[in-house]
């Protein structure tokens, strides 16, 4: 066996770290898909098909809320359409890279998922000061709690090479 591999350390299993992962890869799976469909539908009537999803999910399209989300749907226009796709497409893919490097428990993707979970936390904070929802306060929860274990147990996790 060569010197080098009788000398890799042995990472232990880290059944949160897997749990973050798994997190990761869904949420940029989703927003991969979400950016699909919305470029699928940017040459399409984006308010016509806003009221179908509204009647389909039985929710009344007339009432205030949603005549004014329609009426701010209705003007966008196909390229700010595409360019919200691309958007959210570039977020998905940081997200899967994030993941991905996670899986390998590289050092680097380690500290890029501290502070992209840590930059959301006074986002989440503010919008629970305006408006209590527990759908924020979840995240906000789940976000601290990656970003104090990521950075907690970043040196038992993470690869790190040697200095010459």
């Amino acid at each position: 066996m060569p010197d080098s591999a009788q000398n890799k350390p042995v990472l232990p299993p880290a059944p949160t770290l897997y749990a973050i992962i798994a997190v990761k890869l869904f949420k940029g799976l989703f927003f991969a898909i979400l950016a699909l469909i919305i470029y699928a539908h940017s040459d399409n009537d984006v308010s016509q098909e806003f009221k179908d999803i509204l009647g389909w999910l039985r929710l009344n399209p007339e009432g205030k809320f949603w005549a004014n989300l329609i009426a701010q749907v209705d003007g966008l226009t196909q390229a700010r359409i595409v360019h919200f796709a691309v958007a959210t497409l570039i977020y998905s893919m940081f997200a899967v890279v994030e993941g991905v490097g996670l899986i390998f428990r590289l050092p680097w993707a380690g500290w890029l998922s501290i502070g992209e979970s840590a930059f959301f936390i006074p986002i989440e904070v503010y919008e629970l000061g305006r408006r209590f929802t527990w759908f924020v306060f979840v995240i906000l929860i789940l976000n601290t709690f990656m970003v104090t274990y990521l950075y907690y147990y970043r040196d038992r996790l993470f690869r790190h090479h040697p200095r010459k």
